[in-house]
């Protein structure tokens, strides 16, 4: 007998989640195939990840994230800034809040629908050959190329995601162009396993290999464009090391549905 689920979409600058209030830890989280079923774009409600909000003694909720493979996951950016607005929505926290994600604690603060998140510290940097390798909540490898509209993304990034380095753990791949003193990024996600329009992490990851490069225009932030919308990202440097890192953009209220599981 199929039981009915409440469900919300919400989207960070195109990167798009199914968030559900999950206070009373009923969601079955262990069910890979229900939570690949959901994130379906064809059978399900179509997500690039499905989040629970659930209770923390530590912080005002915890977040659990899930890729729309069905795999708990690392860290991810535009979902934290998602999940602390629809935190605020349902009167759980207010306009600053704190909470519990796979990597520790986090601060967001709303402003009307634009949601800044603080990252945890990052680094090292690993600096290759036109690229670089870091970990802003979750691996991040950053390509400079020119021209991103052009490039075949999901040839180029695989090439990369299913290298014998990063086959097993899987990592996500991001390209990286300057123009006008303004960042560009185009991101593909493991675990998705696809491009999305937006990834909080990877601008991150992006933003921080191009302040290491001397790339872009800093005035107080860098801003940071994807296919689904802009960011900005500020931090402080610390030699390879970078703390009080901080993204911010706009999150949206999709819709609100019940589907039975």
């Amino acid at each position: 007998m199929s039981n009915p689920q409440t469900f919300y979409k919400y989207q960070g600058t195109g990167n798009d989640f199914i968030l559900i209030d999950d206070r009373n830890q009923s969601f079955e989280c262990n069910n890979a195939q229900l939570i690949r079923q959901l994130c379906d774009r064809k059978f399900g409600i179509g997500a690039d990840g499905l989040i629970l909000l659930r209770p923390s003694d530590e912080a005002d909720f915890r977040m659990v994230y899930f890729n729309a493979d069905g795999n708990e996951s690392s860290m991810c950016g535009n979902g934290g800034r998602c999940i602390a607005y629809f935190s605020n929505m349902l009167g759980y926290s207010g306009p600053e809040t704190t909470f519990i994600a796979i990597d520790g604690l986090h601060k967001a603060t709303i402003s009307g629908d634009i949601v800044a998140l603080l990252m945890q510290d990052a680094g090292p940097l690993e600096i290759g050959d036109g690229h670089c390798v870091i970990n802003t909540g979750s691996p991040h490898y950053v390509i400079q190329k020119p021209d991103l509209e052009d490039i075949d993304i999901i040839q180029e990034a695989r090439k990369v995601r299913y290298s014998k380095r990063f086959e097993k753990e899987g990592i996500n791949v991001n390209f990286l162009e300057e123009k006008e003193g303004e960042l560009y990024v185009r991101t593909y996600e493991r675990g998705v396993e696809n491009e999305t329009l937006s990834c909080g992490t990877g601008m991150v990851a992006a933003t921080l290999y191009a302040d290491a490069l001397g790339m872009g225009s800093k005035t107080g932030g860098y801003r940071v464009n994807s296919i689904g919308g802009s960011v900005e990202v500020s931090f402080e440097s610390k030699g390879t090391f970078y703390e009080n890192i901080w993204l911010k953009g706009p999150v949206g209220f999709v819709f609100k549905g019940e589907i039975n599981v």
